[in-house]
């Protein structure tokens, strides 16, 4: 509930921040994007250490969102509570428990003719401390400010209008396996503020609301479950980072084919499948290609992880005897703070003993993650994208141009190299795919179907990523 008003500081005493854009959608799209479940998780930064622990409601007056700071979300808590909704133009939340004295934000949305609008956040906050904590903290209290709502209207403007491009398409009802992954866990919010009803196939544990429960390993899966889907997002593997031991390319090889052939074989004895199936696979499919490049229709090479998408590939690809559209999407490198090869390589770089890897010129074929995002929502919607698609962004680089770029939007050099025996050394086999194996994909197939990047250049891809 809001603060008692003997509690509220003078007007004159608050600090107070304002970040006002533009976006091209109409007012009423953009407020209920905000109020659709998972629009917390979506404006949350990927470098802000956030753990919700309960929500109670949406936006409306008396909702409450309680959530946890800090690595490992075990810091200081934050309750904020919802008031002064008004539909379609307005929500407020005030903080009850948290790092502030003081804090209240104000969401407006202000139409600009029918299919624009103003996107206003209005703060209004006290630092602890009185003055002394507004002299020590204030400078980087506004700077982290702006970064965190400059990344937040630029995720709204863009998914708003991914979604918009899917306009006139009924909402769907969709099925997402590897939910806990790095992609899996921005997908579900993602389609959630799009309107669509998520369903996370889960591994084992206790059944929940919006779950259906399967063991792959087992070879266990709730098939009844599965009735009444309208797509189905399989994203679902082990890990592939770290080094590969006999064991461990087992579990790689075996959580992607044995486990797509369990998914695939229940979705095809449904009485009505799923109208599509959109299934991860990896650029690792082509192998090892210097600087020649490949695009979907490009062969197969060689290694462990052509083999595994080769075989990964064929078992989606059953589905489509069944009547269902498979689109199995050739992953790039998915770039994002909060996991992933980017993440691995900030500490290193921020350091400052970041550098090239091997000789530097291997190609990365890499993809900001929201891309990737929109890259499944128009997999999901466009009926005439079938068969392999490669999700990467149209400008790979060679592995030297990419660490120097992550140096210059991170500020800091990029000049200690790790040597190719030292990968080899460190990694072995998955060195030697991952580190210093590349190709220079090409998107073609989704160029020619007109999809839209929002991040074809590798530099704002990273100052978006990284708040720089």
């Amino acid at each position: 509930m809001p603060e008692p008003p003997s509690r509220r500081p003078a007007p004159l005493a608050v600090e107070v921040f304002s970040r006002r854009s533009h976006v091209d959608a109409p007012a009423r799209a953009v407020f209920d994007w905000h109020a659709r479940p998972g629009a917390f998780e979506r404006l949350t930064p990927p470098w802000e250490a956030v753990r919700v622990v309960e929500k109670r409601g949406g936006i409306e007056d008396g909702a409450r969102l309680i959530m946890r700071m800090g690595r490992g979300g075990i810091g200081p808590r934050w309750i904020a509570d919802h008031v002064d909704f008004v539909d379609g133009v307005q929500f407020r939340d005030v903080q009850s428990a948290g790092p502030f004295a003081w804090w209240e934000h104000t969401h407006r949305v202000e139409p600009d003719g029918g299919e624009a609008c103003w996107l206003d956040d209005h703060i209004e906050y006290l630092l602890p401390g009185g003055a002394a904590g507004a002299l020590l903290a204030g400078g980087f209290t506004r700077a982290k400010l702006r970064r965190m709502f400059d990344y937040r209207h630029r995720v709204t403007a863009g998914d708003v209008a991914a979604h918009a491009r899917t306009r006139g398409q009924q909402a769907m009802r969709i099925l997402v396996t590897g939910a806990s992954g790095l992609v899996g866990s921005a997908l579900v919010p993602y389609l959630t503020t799009g309107g669509h009803e998520v369903v996370r196939l889960v591994r084992n544990g206790r059944k929940r609301a919006g779950t259906v429960t399967w063991d792959p390993a087992a070879g266990k899966l709730d098939r009844a479950a599965l009735e009444g889907f309208d797509a189905v997002v399989h994203l679902a593997g082990e890990s592939i980072a770290g080094r590969w031991t006999t064991d461990r390319k087992a579990r790689i090889h075996d959580s992607r084919v044995a486990g797509t052939h369990l998914l695939v074989e229940a979705l095809s004895a449904l009485q009505r499948p799923p109208k599509v199936l959109v299934a991860a696979s990896a650029i690792g499919f082509y192998g090892h290609r210097g600087r020649d490049v490949v695009a979907e229709d490009s062969a197969p090479g060689a290694g462990f992880l052509a083999d595994v998408c080769r075989e990964w590939e064929a078992e989606a690809q059953v589905a489509a005897a069944h009547g269902v559209r498979v689109v199995t999407l050739r992953l790039g490198i998915v770039l994002s703070a909060a996991g992933g090869a980017l993440a691995a390589m900030l500490t290193p770089f921020k350091l400052g003993v970041g550098g090239p890897v091997g000789s530097g010129n291997q190609f990365m074929s890499w993809i900001a993650l929201d891309d990737v995002l929109d890259a499944i929502l128009f997999s999901l919607t466009t009926a005439t994208l079938s068969g392999p698609v490669n999700a990467v962004a149209p400008t790979p680089v060679p592995n030297r141009e990419f660490v120097q770029t992550l140096a210059r939007v991170l500020g800091r050099p990029a000049v200690i190299p790790l040597p190719a025996f030292a990968v080899r050394l460190l990694f072995g086999e998955m060195g030697e795919e991952l580190l210093l194996s590349g190709g220079r994909v090409e998107p073609e197939r989704l160029k020619t179907a007109g999809f839209a990047f929002r991040y074809p250049e590798l530099e704002p891809a990273l100052r978006h990523i990284l708040g720089a």
